[in-house]
């Protein structure tokens, strides 16, 4: 059901209220001018959103590079979240997690032949990306969590919100998880609600419909996640591939805002999940690694495995010390995205209409 990961921090209001009157001051400069939007000659495509993570914008991201890319040079634009750089970087196959960040890590590790490039300021960024030699003939340009960056006016603005947090159901930060008011959703083209349940009923529909009440002008689509096969994060460790079955003991090593989808869905595998949860981008400490040990050595269960996200496995790949019965135990499980209701050729065919369109 929407709405059942909404905490609300009501004892933090007044400051929820001063933080959103300076955001629609900022939106008001924006919309009458005052700041100013630059635009580009290239399809310029945002994939963003209202709140502070957790709503799928990395799957999601490399959905539309697997889309695009077979017709078009694409490069993926990220400000590159806790990475130790400074400024433009072009990611490379031998960047490092700390220099572009681990989403652009994973993006440019899964997809090699992409433009994957970071920096903070977007417009900066696009200059670079559409002046520099190497990368001057992208043709489509991804911006990865821009939705707040409106210095770049992107020509079509993909909004996400998270099925179990609808956006109508938050309120702003510090009180909620919300980075702009829920009008801010009027600046979409596209709304994606993402991590819904596959058996979502015809009724669960028309009740987010409603509740988000977009504009005609405006695209709803429902996705959900789908899981590939289980890969050993360390390939050199001896040990056999293994798969989920019913008798699966699983740690579930997670960094991420949201896993509870992630938990919900292993649950239909087998009931043996023991969640062991992190903040997003989470960096493991020492005790974090004991921590993990501990927990998988106390389950129960002839089979047994810990199993994290692609996107905690960039970071865990840099971590020393790790004993060798987590490094022997540890997989990753592979995200992918897919369109509920049959609506998958709409979304890409909508996709394909706006790059292909006249500037």
């Amino acid at each position: 059901m929407e709405g059942d990961l909404i905490h609300i921090n009501h004892w933090l209001k007044p400051a929820a209220w001063l933080y959103e009157l300076s955001v629609r001051l900022r939106n008001a400069c924006f919309n009458v001018g005052i700041l100013k939007e630059t635009s580009f000659d290239r399809p310029v495509i945002c994939v963003g959103n209202l709140t502070v993570g957790g709503t799928g914008k990395t799957p999601h991201t490399e959905m539309l590079l697997r889309l695009l890319m077979p017709q078009h040079r694409v490069a993926v634009l990220s400000r590159g979240y806790k990475r130790k750089s400074r400024g433009f970087q072009l990611a490379t196959m031998h960047s490092s997690m700390h220099e572009i960040g681990d989403e652009p890590w994973q993006i440019k590790q899964k997809f090699p032949d992409a433009i994957v490039a970071v920096d903070a300021d977007r417009r900066h960024g696009i200059r670079r990306l559409l002046r520099d030699e190497a990368t001057r003939n992208v043709e489509v340009i991804l911006l990865d969590d821009a939705f707040q960056h409106r210095y770049v006016k992107a020509g079509l603005n993909i909004l996400l919100t998270d099925y179990h947090r609808l956006i109508t159901d938050d309120e702003m930060l510090p009180a909620g998880r919300l980075r702009e008011p829920v009008i801010a959703k009027e600046r979409a083209d596209i709304v994606i609600v993402t991590k819904c349940p596959k058996d979502l009923k015809p009724m669960d529909y028309r009740v987010v419909r409603e509740s988000l009440a977009l504009k005609p002008y405006q695209q709803l689509f429902f996705s959900t996640f789908l899981y590939g096969k289980l890969y050993r994060l360390f390939e050199k460790t001896p040990g056999q591939t293994e798969e989920l079955t019913a008798d699966t003991h699983v740690l579930l090593l997670t960094g991420i805002a949201l896993p509870q989808q992630m938990i919900i869905d292993l649950k239909r595998i087998t009931r043996h999940i023991t969640p062991l949860s992190f903040a997003d981008h989470h960096e493991f400490s020492s005790n974090d690694l004991q921590h993990i040990e501990e927990a998988f050595t106390a389950m129960q269960g002839s089979k047994r495995l810990i199993v994290t996200t692609e996107k905690d496995a960039a970071r865990l790949r840099l971590v020393q010390n790790l004993s060798p019965i987590v490094r022997r135990h540890i997989y990753v499980l592979p995200i992918e995205v897919s369109f509920l209701r049959g609506e998958q050729g709409l979304f890409e065919e909508s996709i394909r209409s706006f790059v292909h369109s006249p500037a």
